[in-house]
Formats: structure tokens, C-alpha cells, sequence
């Protein structure tokens, strides 16, 4: 009888080396042209600069895109909800209206401040 985490192992020891491979193989068969362009350093549009400490940096996007990770967990805790609805009875359904009424807080706060504006 063979162990039971062998092919485990062999699934891992696999990906592994499919990716090592991959790296690998594109650092030696890719090509190396270098340019200043290719180089610099991408800042989600904004160019960078030496003199960042001195000047406000906008933190717009960043704000949105946590904004969003709140809520899209909110809709993946609500999907095994629903598909277990009739199981959970009174009690999950108790414990997703407190969930809901906890996430509309900040979803209220947000919405007030201005938070879901993309100017």
C-alpha cells in the first residue's frame, strides 16, 4: 500500500517545474531589449518622481479598489448563504441580516463622503 500524499507530491513537485521552466526558458529564448520606457517604473499612470516626500500623492484609486474588496467578499459570503438557506433555517437567516446590517455601515459612510464619486 502505497502512501496517500505520494501523488500530492508529484502534483506539486509538477507545477513546480512547469514553473520554473517557464521563467527560465523566457529569460533565455525572450528577447533583451532594454529601453528607459521598459525600465521605468509604472505607478498606476502617475509619473514617478524623486521628489515624492514633498508633494500629496492621490490615493483615489487605492481607496476605490479597497472599497471594492469589501464589498465583493460581501457578495462571496452570501453566495454559500443562499445555497444553504433552507439548512441554516431561522438561525442563518438571523446571522445574515446582522451581517448585512454591519456591512451597510461602512457602505453608508463611504457613500456619504463621497467615497463611490469617481471624478
Amino acid at each position: 500500500m502505497t502512501n496517500p500524499y505520494v501523488p500530492l507530491l508529484v502534483m506539486g513537485l509538477l507545477a513546480l517545474v512547469l514553473g520554473l521552466g517557464g521563467l527560465l526558458s523566457s529569460m533565455v529564448i525572450g528577447p533583451k531589449r532594454y529601453n528607459r520606457i521598459k525600465v521605468d517604473a509604472y505607478e498606476c499612470g502617475i509619473q514617478p518622481s524623486p521628489h515624492a516626500a514633498t508633494g500629496r500623492f492621490p490615493v483615489k484609486y487605492y481607496i476605490v479598489a479597497m472599497t471594492f474588496i469589501i464589498f465583493d467578499i460581501e457578495v462571496v459570503f452570501l453566495y454559500p448563504w443562499a445555497v444553504a438557506f433552507t439548512e441554516l433555517a431561522t438561525f442563518g437567516l438571523i446571522a445574515m441580516i446582522a451581517f448585512l446590517l454591519l456591512i451597510t455601515v461602512p457602505f453608508v459612510y463611504e457613500w456619504r463622503r463621497g467615497g463611490l464619486d469617481w471624478d
